[in-house]
């Protein structure tokens, strides 16, 4: 049997990579064609084309590729046709991968299409999902709460572990490199230019605060090389310096050692669940992108953890909210063995448990699930 898998983004090619181990462990024999990233290819798929083409966001980056993007959907399309695979498993990338879909449907509607990464149309936009339920027929969730806004538009979906559960934990000995007299304090202002320029400013302005009740406390900021550069650049005068980390080992020893993070809206709140670090959120945006985000919105939290635990107990602070006066006392407090810290640690339990730690590998589950709705 033949499947043919679509990536378009490193998130991306993890989740394919482990699906693909999935499937060769649960259906020996299993081959593959597609477009995949290093951790597919390693698995031992060959790419249609490289990856790193569709891995553009926003309107100034995709303009210029629209019409190369275009030839590159209906190049993926009628390759699926050509490849005489059973199935076509998406692999997030909607803008792209759903194209391709509509396509193969087109013509061929016998292939199963199946989506992995449900859109989050709990939050917003929830008309995608009748229009994703035009071309798919199954989908793979990553949350345990998503299966019955698809299957409510018509599509069958399984729950199949987020991959934050399988992810390498920091050893002991990693951990030990942090041990130092004042709290550590993880900085976390997120992974695009736009963001960490917004947030920067008052993250500064939140440590200063910090120091006056610690002095001795110390900061670690893990980012990505992309971004390295400029999070130097805007840290040079912050009260704390930073050590700047991109090495992903130490990476995961700080997300461990750390007493308490400082971090940008993002999956990274499951992140810092995962090693059990007590969190705040922040997230600075232009008052026009705040104002039309809240009149969208569907829900009242943006962090995940608040969501798959059915608490709050990760404080926001958003748009106009996202102020040194009002981030300093709830980072402060979570420095404490106050209520609120105990009250975030229960709910990352929670959020872990069901987010499905302990239970198979999520790379299975989906393997399972996807040789079941073939």
């Amino acid at each position: 049997m033949k499947i043919f898998l679509v990536a378009g983004e490193p998130s991306g090619d993890r989740l394919g990579a482990a699906l693909m181990a999935g499937l060769k462990t649960l259906s020996p024999g299993i081959r593959f064609e597609g477009i995949a990233g290093p951790l597919m290819q390693a698995e031992g798929m060959g790419s249609l084309f490289p990856m790193e083409e569709l891995s553009v966001m926003g309107i100034a980056e995709v303009l210029p590729k629209y019409f190369k993007l275009l030839a590159r959907i209906r190049e993926t399309a009628e390759a699926v046709l050509a490849s005489g695979a059973r199935a076509l498993v998406t692999i997030d990338s909607p803008d792209f991968c759903l194209r391709v879909a509509r396509l193969v449907k087109e013509k061929r509607p016998e292939i199963k299409v199946i989506h992995y990464v449900a859109p989050s149309v709990w939050a917003w936009r929830p008309g995608r999902a009748a229009k994703m339920a035009r071309v798919v027929d199954h989908v793979l969730a990553l949350l345990p709460f998503e299966p019955p806004y698809m299957t409510a538009a018509g599509m069958t979906c399984d729950f199949v572990g987020h991959p934050v559960v399988s992810e390498p934990l920091a050893t002991p000995q990693e951990i030990e490199q942090f041990q130092g007299d004042g709290p550590l304090i993880l900085a976390l202002p997120g992974s695009r230019r736009g963001e960490v320029s917004r947030l920067a400013p008052v993250l500064g302005q939140v440590l200063a605060q910090v120091k006056a009740a610690h002095p001795q406390a110390r900061v670690a900021l893990p980012t990505v090389r992309g971004v390295a550069d400029l999070v130097a650049t805007l840290t040079a005068s912050w009260p704390i310096r930073p050590e700047i980390i991109t090495d992903p080992a130490r990476k995961r020893a700080a997300f461990a050692a750390a007493d308490v993070a400082l971090a940008a809206s993002g999956t990274v709140s499951l992140e810092l669940a995962s090693n059990f670090c007590p969190m705040v959120i922040a997230y600075k945006l232009h008052p026009i992108s705040f104002w039309l985000m809240k009149r969208a919105a569907l829900i009242d939290t943006v962090t995940l953890v608040n969501l798959v635990s059915d608490t709050r107990a990760v404080p926001e602070f958003l748009g106009p909210d996202c102020r040194a006066e009002t981030v300093a006392p709830a980072l402060l407090d979570l420095l404490q063995d106050s209520p609120r810290r105990q009250a975030q640690l229960e709910a990352m339990a929670l959020t872990m448990q069901r987010l499905g730690q302990g239970g198979e590998p999520p790379g299975l589950r989906a393997a399972r699930s996807v040789l079941g709705a073939i």
